[in-house]
């Protein structure tokens, strides 16, 4: 089939400046491109060509300015079977003013359906408009269909996950060299390494974690923690409150390292400096995209139950819940748990990566969006026509 995946317009595709979106797209078109055509619009971006074709994939890359009218502009040129558009429910009504004849998926990164986002009124032609519905987790379809009961029957849960290729344990004997070369590079050889990394506002909660090192040093002297991430995504720029997380960390000098912005392509090599992982989402998380990382990469997780974590994360059975997320005392102590007790905190991380091996590989996200793309076919044979040689 013809497919189109339509980002939303504030980074650019391949994932080059982050962006859970971007990163998904990434990890699942090289899979969905084996049986069928994929052309993905994202935004413009300056070191990328306007058109591109990179093994079989099609970019078309758009003005942030004008993005919904030079999307729809391509859009009427070409015919798609499918057109799925990424967490923008409103512009799903102005690309089908030019292909109506394509199925429509909207998928859910957050909830962009809630009363702030979109009224009654257009939310209901939104749902009516579309095929079918996925979200980026359980949490977000409860949202939805809290409010429009009616997409209960065309939403679907596909998880997120990752390129087992690119990541491997930390207990692995092959990544022992380039742990230690990360290691090397940051100055935590022989440290206790507490990991974050998101980007760096209120709502993700860093703050608390260097607040919970002052008590957390008086039992773990040779704890640091790692603070990976900009104000948004790739900007590595300062507003208030970086400035203020660099100033709360002034005291505590060498026990607190920013790295700022690491690129999509490093993560998986980068999150091997941890010996633990944080997570200190305050808001609802929708399911931060970073758990499956660092299942991936073997580390002991901490999480807030907020959110769609907790779908992933089991309190003790494969991390460390909190539910107090909002003290900074709760963090220092879930950190002291694992630091106290190295062969609980193993065999949870242990867990975490079975885990992701058997249900969050981007191969088992494919599986998801197939099963659907597969209704589509079965209701419309003609589709098929269109597909890749088999």
């Amino acid at each position: 089939m013809k497919i189109a995946f339509i980002c939303s317009e504030n980074l650019p595709s391949p994932a080059i400046k982050g962006g859970a979106i971007q990163v998904l797209v990434d990890g699942i078109v090289p899979l969905l491109s084996k049986n069928n055509e994929i052309t993905i619009f994202s935004v413009s971006d300056t070191t990328l060509p306007t058109f591109e074709t990179k093994n079989s994939i099609h970019f078309i890359r758009v003005q942030y300015k004008y993005y919904i009218r030079e999307v729809k502009r391509y859009l009427a040129k070409s015919q798609f079977d499918i057109i799925q558009v990424f967490n923008r429910p409103k512009a799903i009504l102005h690309y089908k003013e030019v292909a109506s004849k394509s199925k429509f998926i909207l998928s859910l990164h957050n909830d962009v359906m809630r009363e702030e986002k979109i009224s009654m009124d257009l939310g209901n032609k939104v749902i009516k408009a579309c095929d079918h519905i996925f979200t980026i987790s359980d949490f977000i379809k409860g949202k939805v269909i809290k409010r429009f009961p009616e997409a209960q029957g065309k939403t679907t849960v596909a998880y997120s996950g990752v390129n087992l290729d690119e990541f491997s344990p930390i207990w692995a004997s092959h990544i022992h060299p380039i742990r230690q070369h990360y290691r090397q590079k940051y100055g935590v050889e022989n440290k206790k390494v507490i990991l974050f990394a998101g980007r760096l506002c209120k709502s993700k909660g860093p703050h608390l974690l260097i607040q919970s090192m002052k008590t957390l040093l008086k039992k773990h002297p040779d704890a640091v923690l790692v603070i990976a991430g900009g104000k948004w995504f790739s900007d590595n720029s300062l507003n208030h409150y970086v400035q203020y997380l660099h100033q709360l960390a002034k005291p505590l000098k060498d026990k607190v390292i920013f790295t700022r912005f690491i690129p999509a392509q490093e993560i998986s090599k980068f999150f091997l400096i941890a010996d633990l992982f944080v997570c200190s989402s305050q808001w609802e998380e929708p399911l931060a995209r970073v758990h499956y990382e660092a299942m991936a990469a073997g580390l002991p997780i901490i999480t807030t139950n907020r959110g769609g974590n907790t779908e992933v994360i089991s309190h003790l059975k494969n991390g460390y819940v909190i539910d107090d997320y909002n003290h900074s005392e709760a963090f220092s102590d879930a950190i002291d748990y694992y630091l106290s007790n190295p062969r609980h905190a193993s065999k949870l991380a242990v867990n975490g990566r079975l885990l992701v091996e058997e249900n969050f590989q981007y191969k088992h996200t494919v599986k998801r969006i197939e099963a659907v793309y597969q209704t589509f076919k079965d209701t419309n044979p003609e589709l098929t026509q269109s597909s890749k040689t088999q």
